[in-house]
């Protein structure tokens, strides 16, 4: 779902030295109350100047991201507050309007107002601002470094791979995939994504059709499923942005049947939890706004490790992937 992806994170270098806008998002939290808060946040004197300002961010995920504007002088006094928030009691409070628990909120958003925001950042239209920009840049690095994972034998194409794109949002990783020669089977637990991305595939495709090169390439397969649910056999199985909408418990068993889909690869995108992701995260949580989103989950990366070698695979290769607003661990993985 690319959901995604991956979350969206300032530097913590910033938290030291400036005042400046911290926010936590991949397709995931929000808050657009701070205004409603002020007593709570704290500015430093120093000045900086930032490539997107305070407006940009609320309006740029509207319930997928997650906003505070403090300086690095002000972390120790929030954190005081911190725990007598709530979080858990909204997120309960999300999951009975649906009918359920984390999968049905994320299906519920990701069919409705989720989809409209985020098919527009992983798109191409220019009504986006800035820090819908800079988050688009984040997302395609992602996607870049996956090709350039599968594709470093020195193969430029990956003709007759078969490869399980497990939560492919609108298709961003799937369709480059395709048009590389590869066997795609493309998932999302969002029927309106997967909706998408079958439409923009036959869109690309059928252009590419004219290039006698392309004669090969084989339309990907789409289907609405969540994680858990996904079965077949692959070479290369890829989960970009995903885990983040899940507790930790939930993503172990959703990280083994990945690894059981998988024959040689399995390539794995996360908010990677640290102190200070985790601090600006339950910041962002003092702020929830009126608008319903899903819950962002960080995960420790030895946390990831331990579920993947529970399953018998090895992680091979540690790459992170960051932009102002963008924030990603990516994970490459091969039977242990």
């Amino acid at each position: 779902m690319a959901l995604s992806s991956s979350s969206l994170f300032s530097p913590p270098a910033h938290f030291h030295r400036h005042s400046t806008i911290l926010t936590t998002t991949t397709r995931p939290l929000l808050f657009p109350n701070v205004a409603a808060h002020k007593h709570l946040i704290r500015t430093t004197t120093t000045t900086t100047t930032l490539q997107a300002t305070a407006a940009d961010v609320p309006a740029a995920l509207d319930g997928a991201t997650t906003l505070a504007v403090i300086g690095g002088s002000s972390l120790a006094a929030i954190a005081a507050v911190i725990s007598v928030s709530d979080p858990e009691k909204r997120r309960q409070q999300q999951a009975e309007e649906v009918g359920g628990g984390d999968k049905e909120v994320v299906r519920e958003y990701f069919n409705t107002t989720g989809f409209q925001r985020w098919k527009k950042i992983y798109g191409e239209t220019d009504d986006v601002n800035r820090v819908q920009r800079d988050i688009r840049v984040g997302h395609a690095k992602t996607v870049e470094n996956v090709i350039r994972i599968l594709t470093e034998d020195g193969a430029l194409s990956l003709q007759g791979v078969s490869v399980c794109d497990a939560g492919c949002g609108t298709g961003s990783l799937a369709i480059p995939l395709a048009k590389r020669g590869a066997i795609v089977l493309a998932s999302d637990i969002s029927a309106a994504m997967v909706a998408e991305a079958e439409r923009k595939a036959r869109e690309e495709l059928q252009a590419s059709s004219t290039d006698p090169s392309s004669a090969s390439l084989v339309m990907p397969k789409f289907e609405v499923s969540d994680l858990e649910s996904l079965n077949g056999k692959y070479d290369t199985v890829v989960c970009l942005d995903v885990l983040i909408h899940y507790p930790q418990n939930k993503a172990d068993g959703m990280i083994s049947n990945l690894a059981s889909l998988a024959e040689n690869r399995l390539v794995l995108s996360f908010a990677p939890k640290t102190f200070y992701y985790d601090l600006l995260k339950r910041i962002g949580e003092l702020f929830p706004g009126p608008s319903k989103a899903t819950r962002a989950y960080l995960h420790a990366e030895a946390d990831v490790e331990k579920a993947l070698n529970k399953a018998g695979w090895r992680i091979r290769k540690r790459e992170l992937i960051t932009t102002q607003f963008y924030f990603s661990r990516l994970v490459e993985a091969v039977p242990a």
